[in-house]
């Protein structure tokens, strides 16, 4: 089936992209109109931090689904059950009367997610070589990002208005579901899975065309069942969720900016300002991070990622001191807040699309790579959606957030303190646990390799 294209680019990876850009959008909806639901449902930081929690452990906790629904079905197919999914649970959420119901649609949006997630990477896995993979991953978060910048930006700015007598929050979450609907069915429609236009080279992908007969039941999980045992033993894939749950817990507990800078008195626009550089600053970090990933992976093709990788955690640490203890929490601060949330995000976000994703893609064969991204978004998501209850926690029972004060400032600090302490201690540890890969990286990239030229011998057979 032949891929076709615009401007020599392919359809499909245009509305992955766009995919990308929607699935960003809808992850950044709710922490945009923290303040407003806070407000809505009579909701204190705790309470909304457990709605990240419940989205984020659903995800975990069923993102292996994707990894089974992949080896059996064509990932555009998942990608747009996913994608339906989380569309219909956010429009819920909009039309919520309750705080449980928010809490239920929210862990409806967490399942929508863990398929579409894992999917996606492993669509990307496939659509570049090794070599410039890094820059792949990193262009599709760039491009993502935009959608994270656009739904910030957008509920943040419709959250203070109505429209047609309904909040504007609410507006805003119903609107992004129409929005993903829609790119969800051109998905479905037009989007053509790599492994059906590829050359066949390696006989994993040749059987997976040879027989597509139905299968049974018993052998789908059986064979499921082997590709969890595979990518469980990697060493590389240990290594990089042990780090993923530690270094997930910075990036979960930072659904608390947009809160931030609103207790310190600035407006909703200026708020959208300041959570959008830190976005492109991300999404610029990401692509350049990939750049130079690539780049050192040629040279140093058995650690050169690794560098980056701790390089970019390292890095977290002085950021989160300096924006969160040493800037002064005024509004007079906008400049040096607008500056320090750039390059922060300029230059802490290069480990996903640099180093995890490449690293995933070169060390297990190609028809476990789905497997292997859902099963780090299990532990990963599962763990690290402790963090936004726990800071939460720590601004109220530690560091004296008081929910019935009027004054807004104490509540900054407070809140301050708790995002402190899960983002600067998470990002060391994270730092120190990509150290082993320096070793394994290298055996088990050449043990994947060994594996395809084995599986590769018969067909000279056929």
């Amino acid at each position: 089936m032949k891929n076709k294209k615009i401007v020599g680019v392919s359809i499909s990876l245009i509305l992955i992209n766009m995919a990308a850009i929607m699935e960003r959008a809808d992850e950044n909806l709710l922490p945009s109109v923290y303040k407003e639901v806070s407000e809505a449902f009579n909701a204190s930081p705790s309470d909304l931090g457990y709605l990240t929690f419940i989205r984020n452990f659903v995800q975990g906790l069923c993102s292996p689904l994707a990894g089974v629904l992949v080896l059996n079905y064509d990932r555009p197919t998942v990608l747009a059950m996913g994608t339906f999914c989380w569309a219909f649970s956010t429009a819920a959420v909009g039309i919520s009367v309750d705080f449980k119901q928010v809490a239920f649609w929210r862990a409806l949006n967490g399942f929508g997610l863990a398929i579409v997630i894992p999917a996606l990477q492993s669509f990307i896995a496939d659509s570049y070589m090794d070599g410039v993979r890094g820059t792949g991953f990193g262009l599709l978060s760039l491009i993502g990002s935009l959608g994270g910048i656009g739904g910030g930006v957008l509920a943040t700015v419709m959250a203070g208005q109505q429209y047609f007598g309904i909040e504007g929050w609410r507006c805003a979450f119903i609107l992004m579901a129409i929005l993903s609907a829609i790119i969800g069915f051109l998905v479905y429609l037009f989007v053509v899975d790599p492994r059906k236009t590829s050359i066949i080279q390696e006989s994993s992908d040749r059987d997976s065309l040879i027989d597509r007969s139905p299968s049974s039941s018993s052998s789908i999980w059986s064979e499921s069942w082997t590709a969890m045992k595979a990518v469980m033993r990697v060493h590389t894939f240990q290594i990089i969720v042990l780090q993923g749950i530690v270094g997930s817990l910075p990036w979960t507990a930072m659904v608390f900016f947009t809160m931030w800078f609103e207790l310190i008195g600035f407006s909703h626009n200026s708020t959208a300002v300041l959570i959008s550089l830190f976005a492109v600053g991300c999404a610029m970090g990401s692509l350049v991070g990939g750049l130079i990933a690539d780049r050192l992976s040629r040279i140093y093709p058995h650690s050169g990622r690794t560098m980056c990788a701790q390089f970019s955690a390292f890095m977290g640490i002085p950021f989160s001191l300096f924006l969160l203890r040493v800037i002064p929490q005024s509004v007079d601060s906008y400049f040096a807040f607008a500056v320090t949330l750039f390059l922060m995000g300029l230059t802490i976000s290069w480990n996903g699309s640099a180093v995890n994703a490449p690293m995933f893609a070169e060390v297990v064969p190609t028809k476990h790579r789905t497997m292997i991204y859902a099963f780090d978004r299990a532990f990963e998501g599962s763990f690290s959606s402790v963090a936004a209850p726990l800071v939460g926690i720590l601004s109220e029972q530690m560091f004296g957030y008081d929910d019935t004060a009027r004054a807004s400032l104490p509540k900054a600090l407070a809140l301050s303190k708790g995002l402190l302490t899960m983002m600067a201690v998470p990002f060391g540890v994270c730092c120190l646990c990509y150290t082993p890969l320096y070793k394994y990286f290298r055996l088990d990239r050449e043990n994947a390799r060994m594996q395809s030229w084995k599986g590769t011998k018969p067909i000279d057979d056929l």
